[in-house]
């Protein structure tokens, strides 16, 4: 698939803002984070404003933004329509578990945790967009969902460590951090060894239904230049360009972090928001490079038509 900018932007974004949101509204009533205000409106200003930035970075994937209401109508049977109820309705506990909190002086545990369940809720909803497309086998995979999960939770993570480190605050965090940077590193792995392995896959035979008469090749190409399906639903990317992103991803979004984390675990003082800082960017540096090889590393069937074949 051609990957899209817009997308890999919502993604990555709104993905870090929804894991953000679901860590502090779990760990804050359990005492896990600073109580005090300031914390407050930090952690959850940076993560609704992730939350914002990512969804309105969706609406240029659209052809007609101006319409893109419509597609609240669809929930009973679409996860696009789905993702976006949640997402709408995630604001409603969030802002009040915001103005509970920095305007009240108290935690509600209540609103906390439904605004990580409206967060974590939304996030399975982007993922099954992706998991629920049977003509795209990479995408069809058992793995998307919980990859997109852990990738939330990670970039969350980082971002809650170094909103703690600044505000000089030595708690479990880096901890917390590298187990959900080990967590999403071994899901990933996983992803790319499934959809690396051998496995049967649609062919021209099977999708004609011609395939019991014998090997079916294309006699003749349907176009003589490439059209919009070749553009958007044939991209391919070469192999060895691939594992340099792969590696990019696994260095950037991973290995860096981790050791990073490991540095925050036995630091203090003013210096200590500064690993947790390079962690962060890092990692949301290799969490963009993975939405782009997620999109760009899967084709769709209907490249069969035109003499390729599924990846």
């Amino acid at each position: 698939m051609h990957p899209s900018l817009s997308v890999i932007f919502f993604t990555t974004l709104s993905g870090a803002g929804y894991g953000l949101l679901a860590l502090t509204g779990i760990l804050a009533p359990l005492g896990a984070v600073p109580q005090d205000r300031r914390f407050g409106l930090a952690a959850l200003a940076v993560a609704l404003a992730l939350i914002a930035a990512g969804l309105l970075s969706s609406l240029f994937h659209l052809g007609r933004p101006e319409r893109a209401w419509r597609a609240f109508s669809q929930w009973r049977s679409s996860w696009l329509s789905r993702e976006g109820v949640a997402a709408v309705i995630t604001f409603v506990p969030a802002l009040a578990f915001a103005g509970v909190w920095i305007f009240g002086g108290a935690v509600s545990a209540i609103l906390g945790f439904l605004a990580a369940a409206g967060a974590i809720t939304t996030v399975v909803c982007t993922g099954m967009i992706y998991r629920s497309l049977k003509p795209i086998p990479r995408w069809h995979n058992r793995w998307v969902v919980p990859n997109y999960v852990a990738l939330a939770g990670m970039t969350g993570s980082a971002w809650l460590l170094l909103l703690a480190r600044l505000d000089q605050v030595q708690p479990l965090l880096p901890l917390l951090a590298l187990a959900a940077t080990a967590a999403a590193a071994i899901l990933k792995a996983a992803y790319w060894r499934s959809i690396d392995a051998p496995a049967p896959s649609p062919t021209a035979g099977s999708a004609t239904g011609l395939g019991r008469l014998g090997t079916v090749r294309l006699f003749e190409a349907p176009h003589t230049s490439d059209n919009y399906l070749l553009k958007e639903m044939g991209f391919r990317i070469a192999r060895k360009h691939a594992a340099k992103l792969r590696r990019i991803v696994l260095i950037s979004g991973f290995v860096a972090p981790a050791l990073l984390f490991c540095i925050a675990l036995v630091t203090s003082g003013a210096l200590a928001a500064l690993p947790a800082l390079v962690a962060a960017a890092l990692m949301m540096l290799g969490v963009f490079v993975e939405r782009w090889l997620f999109f760009a590393e899967a084709q769709h069937v209907v490249t069969l038509y035109y003499g390729g074949s599924p990846a």
